[in-house]
């Protein structure tokens, strides 16, 4: 059983970076990882409208290119990695060795 202490302290901690991240760039979309919902929550700061767009089984960690077209999103039970692109939130599933 996971920890909910533990799961929660980890999205808080991610909810901040991806947050300095969007203010630090610019850029007009959040991405969150929701591990229990194996989900990824897009949050356009303009509207606050948010989608759920769903990954691989326990979302753990997301990075931002530094031009902002791409997120990838690391599957901490899938053992995989997915990349979102920024504009159409169409998803891309990668191996990990």
């Amino acid at each position: 059983m996971i920890n909910k202490q533990k799961l929660y302290s980890r999205a808080l901690v991610s909810t901040a970076m991806i947050l300095m991240l969007a203010s630090s760039t610019g850029a007009a979309l959040v991405y969150i990882t929701n591990a229990v919902s194996n989900t990824v929550s897009v949050i356009d700061t303009a509207t606050n409208n948010v989608i759920s767009t769903p990954v691989g089984t326990n979302p753990d960690r997301v990075a931002v290119t530094p031009d902002g077209t791409k997120v990838y999103v690391a599957n901490a039970g899938s053992n995989n990695i997915y990349s979102i692109n920024s504009a159409t939130h169409i998803l891309l599933k990668h191996k990990c060795l």
